[in-house]
């Protein structure tokens, strides 16, 4: 067998989580179309008869502006080390511009670096050519694939090339793994993505979620959890009108959950505020971002 572990890197809202989930054919990383959805390490595991690949996809990397921040660009540029190979996304409807200098200026590639020109289909063909041409100019030795990971146009290609560059090793998940994290990480992560597609731009970067009860029973699941918010102005949002945004937030999410569970979901939603937790050491270890 063949395995190794592969770092998926990029700017935020490039796509790195949608090409994890493709790449595995699961749902492992939660996808908005708000930038910095992901902000932790989540490793995705791909396997058939041959191969056993792990794959990390990481937050976005970006100036930071607070502690949580600073911490989610260390997550990722930390996944580029000991690994196979490294996939740099490139959302190819932008040009190159300071936030990709500064992502580059931070990267040093000691692996085989594949950079994924991604969502072609909304850029024209010399806004890719320019791309390929900046990037092959900053790495020399890299190999490009232009793609397309919602309409899953060249997926295999992509995954062909990552092979090509793992070696006999050993089978470091239990075959049917699907990820190294435990089931109150996707129920946090879960929540946490219908308030990003919820609340626009009202508050959701500025949120956490705690888990506080999880049992899964043989006919139901039942979850107690709590939203994290800086203001208490926030925490008037979360909740709505009469209790209606959260009723809203909640009945999606349990959604989601029923349909991971495969069977009922009792989910109690409540909302705290924690001032300025997001530059809070001790609130940041809590809420699990370390």
């Amino acid at each position: 067998m063949k395995s190794g572990f592969v770092a998926i890197i990029g700017r935020p809202n490039v796509g790195k989580s949608t090409i994890l989930n493709v790449l595995i054919n699961r749902k492992i990383s939660i996808v908005t179309n708000k930038a910095q959805t992901t902000r932790d390490n989540i490793k995705g595991i791909y396997e058939d008869s041959d191969y056993q690949i792990v794959f990390v996809d990481t937050p976005g990397i970006h100036k930071p502006h607070h502690e949580l921040g600073r911490i989610m660009n260390q997550s990722a540029l930390s996944s580029t080390y000991d690994v196979e190979a490294i996939v740099l996304v490139v959302d190819a409807s932008k040009p190159f511009g300071d936030g990709d200098d500064y992502l580059v200026s931070e990267l040093k590639p000691k692996c085989p670096l594949i950079i994924v020109i991604n969502k072609i289909d909304l850029a024209k063909i010399d806004q890719v050519q320019n791309l390929k041409n900046k990037y092959l100019s900053l790495f020399r030795e890299a190999e490009i694939v232009e793609m397309s990971a919602l309409r899953l146009f060249n997926v295999d290609d992509l995954l062909k090339i990552i092979k090509s560059h793992l070696n006999e090793g050993p089978r470091y998940y239990p075959t049917g793994s699907i990820s190294d994290r435990d089931e109150q990480f996707f129920v946090k992560e879960l929540v946490r993505e219908q308030v990003l597609m919820q609340l626009r731009e009202e508050v959701p970067h500025q949120i956490a979620v705690a888990v506080e009860k999880f049992q899964n029973k043989s006919k139901a699941v039942v979850i107690e959890a709590i939203i994290i918010v800086d203001k208490p102005s926030q925490k008037a949002i979360v909740i709505g009108k009469d209790g209606t945004r959260i009723k809203a937030l909640g009945i999606k999410a349990r959604e989601e959950l029923e349909e991971r569970y495969n069977k009922r979901v009792f989910l109690q939603l409540y909302v705290a505020t924690k001032k300025d937790w997001m530059n809070n050491p001790r609130l940041l270890k809590e809420y699990g971002y370390k």
